[in-house]
């Protein structure tokens, strides 16, 4: 495959955008390519790819025998038919949600399209409340503010114990297992034979219609219930086809597992294939030890037309990969874009990702991203364009404007993002007096971002990412501490002994890191690491930037992230606030001195 495709405006729309400015001294972007009709509903293109290729790959998952479970679109269309019959007949509570428990899987995905196919909602819940825990305390307290209809689950095995002490007087289903939960129903026994009644519910739909829910914490800890409409959701994909115009060439065929609790993976993915009839191969692996293999070894079966991850996937990936080129071949073959978000990619592991590409393509591969959240279905912005560089976040997509507001007095100079346009969300549901928090007097939503332009001068050279407003604060010397710009710079700068940092320093005169070591640095001399990190905060201090941007010392983590408790989301990036609240006193003897405590020749202890 030749780069020349990347030039080409029928495979990828041009990079343009519209600068405004503003009398307070900000500015609005916007594209100038009109945001063309889009579907009714998510059903739409269930319906449209059975009847057009009835017969092609839609669905697929790896059995625990080893064997693959696959569907076709046809195959998935009857299921789902079936699933929705079953739903009606059962006079689920109106205005009520199903939720969805568990991990992603086909019966999960059959039944979560059942549900929008008949306009009844669905939200999937981290499966990480009821699998990493004995304390159900979240759980119980997320299934009080839905107020489903109906609860899913894989596993009786798994996620029952959290159900039975939830006190929830609805139908259960599982998967596996039911016999062994009091009154729980298989979900095998969920189909029937669809009458007319499934397309009555399906043409009753409107585009305002919930067609699911997602859970976001936000700064105060306690979830909010995000609500998506099916216009939110479809107007989405349609701005993102409108900039990879490739996908109307050639159908996507995705390897992917991040969680459908999440935006990223639950709506972004997954509906990409949906609206553009492709193949998605549901992967059981994970960027964690021992998981991170099954991604690989799944992808150099399927080879998959685009790689999404986070980060840290990429960053777990990629020692594996290098250190079998024949593995990294057939999993890099038929990869026409490499797509990461979620968190920054470190410039490190972008050039590492190049060079890998290199030696086994014979060229770069399109790597590049996108912004967004639970509330915009996600994508804002797109870098539909070849980026020089990590930390370009794109222009917005059409039929979206994005606002940079100065606020000095806050944000030490920075400039807010606030976003407006048809696929942002309405509110959080049952919750107005937090929607009316979201948003500014003028009707944009309040992402909590900051970004500002590559070039002033150029607008189509994309918007920076320049970190969460939220995660910035000040040294007692009164300057500004950025910290998403700051960890991927250090991330970068300790390359390859730091798998992911947590900048610290809030009421402190100084900036320092917790350190958590990679594998391979793991296995280094204890002498040797910490000469290599006091090297790379040296070379952090060269590179300018003054205090806010040269941590003055290190501490390197003997425990990995904890998912358990919270450290690491299920999407795989690191909590930087729960790490810090965690590890408080790894921070206070972090400034405190003593032997452990890495700082580079000349500093002040």
């Amino acid at each position: 495959m030749g780069r020349s495709w990347l030039d080409d405006p029928d495979w990828l729309a041009p990079a343009r955008t519209v600068r405004v400015a503003m009398p307070d001294g900000g500015f609005v972007l916007r594209s100038p390519e009109p945001l063309l009709p889009y579907a009714r509903c998510i059903g739409d293109w269930l319906e449209r790819w059975a009847a057009a290729t009835p017969d092609a790959p839609a669905f697929a998952e790896r059995e625990p025998s080893g064997a693959w479970r696959r569907l076709s679109w046809a195959q998935a269309r009857a299921a789902v038919g079936r699933i929705a019959q079953g739903l009606l007949e059962m006079a689920l509570a109106p205005q009520a949600p199903i939720v969805v428990l568990s991990d992603n899987a086909l019966d999960h995905l059959l039944l979560l399209l059942a549900g929008q196919h008949i306009g009844v909602p669905v939200c999937t819940v981290s499966s990480a409340y009821c699998r990493l825990t004995q304390d159900y305390t979240k759980i119980h307290g997320i299934l009080n503010t839905l107020g489903p209809a109906l609860v899913y689950a894989s596993d009786a095995a798994v996620y029952g114990p959290a159900l039975r002490a939830a006190g929830l007087q609805v139908p259960v289903v599982f998967s596996r297992g039911a016999a062994d939960f009091p009154g729980a129903i298989e979900f095998a026994a969920l189909a029937r034979p669809e009458t007319a009644a499934v397309m009555d519910a399906f043409e009753a739909i409107t585009p305002d219609t919930h067609a699911k829910y997602l859970l976001t914490s936000g700064s105060t800890g306690h979830p909010k219930v995000v609500i998506n409409t099916h216009r939110m959701l479809c107007a989405n994909q349609q701005m993102i086809a409108q900039a990879w115009r490739f996908l109307e060439h050639e159908k996507p065929v995705l390897v992917d597992w991040l969680p459908w609790s999440h935006t990223f993976g639950g709506n972004h993915n997954l509906h990409i294939v949906m609206r553009n009839g492709g193949t998605l191969v549901i992967d059981e692996g994970r960027p964690a030890p021992g998981l991170i293999e099954r991604t690989l070894a799944n992808m150099a079966e399927v080879q998959p037309t685009i790689w999404f991850n986070v980060p840290r996937g990429f960053e777990m990936a990629l020692p594996l990969l290098e250190a079998d080129l024949g593995l990294a071949r057939r999993a890099f073959e038929r990869l026409r874009m490499v797509f990461y978000a979620g968190a920054a990619l470190p410039q490190a592991t972008w050039e590492r990702l190049q060079a890998l590409a290199r030696r086994v393509r014979g060229e770069e591969v399109w790597l590049t991203t996108s912004w967004g959240s639970t509330e915009t279905s996600p994508a804002i912005t797109s870098a539909h364009w070849r980026l020089p560089r990590a930390g370009i976040i794109g222009v917005p997509l059409p039929g979206l404007e994005l606002k940079f507001v100065a606020d000095p007095s806050n944000l030490g100079g920075k400039l807010e993002m606030r976003v407006r346009g048809v696929s942002v969300f309405p509110g959080y549901r049952d919750a107005p007096q937090l929607t009316a928090q979201a948003f500014d007097a003028d009707g944009w939503y309040c992402i909590g971002d900051a970004g500002l332009l590559a070039d002033d001068a150029r607008p189509d050279s994309g918007v920076v990412f320049d970190g969460r407003v939220a995660e910035d604060f000040k040294l007692t010397t009164g300057t500004w501490v950025s910290v998403g710009t700051l960890r991927v710079r250090a991330v970068s700068a300790l390359a390859p002994h730091a798998q992911d940092v947590v900048v610290t320093g809030h009421d402190r005169a100084e900036v320092g890191l917790l350190v958590f070591p990679t594998p391979q640095a793991a296995a280094l001399p204890a002498a040797e690491l910490r000469a290599q990190v006091a090297a790379a905060l040296r070379s952090l201090r060269a590179e300018g930037g003054g205090t806010s941007q040269a941590p003055a010392r290190a501490l390197l983590m003997a425990e990995p992230p904890s998912a358990d408790a919270g450290e690491i989301t299920d999407k795989g990036y690191l909590n930087q606030r729960a790490v810090l609240k965690r590890r408080d006193a790894l921070v206070r003897a972090l400034y405190a001195g003593g032997p452990e405590v890495i700082v580079p020749a000349g500093d002040p202890r």
